[in-house]
């Protein structure tokens, strides 16, 4: 790999670098083993065999879409797209799994047929070790691709990746076939065509499901939210963190908000010191723009102190809420505000604001409650 990366003049450092380098890969080695077995696949009148090479020749060209999608989304921001072009790599693999779902379409249809007009089969053992061969090659091409894509967050990169590994077991039932024409003379190969071309399909389903997935709006990932909310919540003025959203522009490309709680007697300059030093710090170590609300805080009054409490038993004796914050009283006393994160199973929401109203209304009857009810976004 270090010779192809220094071929390509690619840093093996950099995301792009590693992107263009693998899928240079996946484009030869796919061509490679399309023209072998076409030949070979024509050659014995196999139409399992001649499907495995069309196969092989697709996979060339979703590395090559995954080039393409790669250097398109690097191009910088402009007026039209001031948030950059990233969401350009999950449009590369939506083509990606509708040039994988045409493609299994098109060996399914020619499957059928080959049922009822059965072709002669011509199988020798050295076919079947060319498939052997070629399915070891392909997973070892899949599981060294999707670990890249991983590695630097390339989300066509593990798509490719991972219709390479499945063409290993494609690989197996075309060999099960072959060995079945061999030992009993009869022959399955349209029935292995039509699984072969189940297992394009699955494939293609996946992808399609996953990007469409991204291009929705998914959760962020869970690693990179809890790592947010450690390094925020350990910055001395911040007493506590909710609501943080994070949006995805790309696959290294986020945008998010926070709401954070202060000790409501650090003035406006010292707050105001160490969130711009945290600011600074989430953008530069983990590439996310954060912008943050606040809320003061009086966590030292004894009422406060005596709300929390109740609040917090409240919370611990319902599983469907996750955790509260923001809790806020008027100078008078007469409104206490809480927010309360539940679970998605929750789908009672007016029946939980109605119970834990009478809950509250029974400890403190001359304050009135405003209680905001809510899911997380990461």
């Amino acid at each position: 790999m270090k010779l192809l990366y220094r071929l390509l003049k690619q840093d093996p450092n950099s995301r792009e670098g590693v992107v263009l380098t693998t899928s240079a890969l996946g484009i030869a080695v796919n061509l490679l083993l399309a023209g072998l077995k076409v030949a070979v696949g024509a050659a014995v009148s196999s139409i399992a065999v001649v499907s495995e090479g069309v196969n092989n020749a697709a996979d060339s060209a979703t590395s090559l879409l995954t080039i393409v999608g790669t250097k398109l989304s690097g191009r910088r921001p402009n007026k039209k797209h001031p948030f950059g072009f990233g969401r350009i790599e999950y449009l590369t693999s939506l083509v990606i799994a509708v040039f994988i779902l045409v493609t299994g379409l098109e060996l399914f249809i020619s499957s059928v047929k080959l049922i009822f007009e059965p072709a002669g089969l011509s199988v020798s053992i050295s076919t079947m070790l060319l498939i052997a061969v070629s399915a070891l090659v392909k997973l070892a091409l899949g599981t060294y691709t999707v670990r890249m894509g991983k590695k630097v967050g390339s989300g066509s990169l593990v798509a490719v990746g991972t219709d390479c590994r499945s063409d290993s077991v494609i690989s197996v039932v075309t060999i099960l076939s072959a060995a079945v024409w061999l030992i009993f003379r009869f022959s399955v190969d349209a029935y292995a065509g039509i699984i072969t071309s189940a297992f394009i399909l699955k494939a293609g389903f996946d992808i399609l499901r996953d990007t469409a997935s991204d291009l929705l709006g998914k959760a962020a990932e869970k690693d990179l939210a809890d790592a947010l909310y450690r390094e925020i919540r350990a910055v001395p003025v911040v007493l506590n963190a909710a609501d943080m959203m994070l949006h995805n522009y790309g696959p290294d490309a986020y945008s998010g908000s926070v709401n954070i709680e202060v000790d409501h007697e650090k003035t406006i300059g010292e707050v105001y010191e160490a969130i711009h030093a945290l600011q600074l710090r989430i953008m530069h170590e983990y590439g996310v723009t954060m912008v943050f609300g606040m809320y003061a805080v009086d966590s030292d009054h004894e009422e406060v102190r005596r709300i929390r409490a109740d609040i917090a038993s409240y919370v611990r004796a319902n599983e469907h809420i996750v955790s509260y914050h923001a809790l806020y009283l008027t100078p008078d006393f007469k409104q206490i505000y809480c927010d309360f994160v539940v679970d998605y199973e929750l789908k009672d929401w007016d029946g939980l604001k109605a119970d834990f109203g009478d809950y509250m209304g029974r400890l403190y009857p001359e304050s009135e409650l405003v209680l905001t009810i809510e899911t997380e976004f990461v």
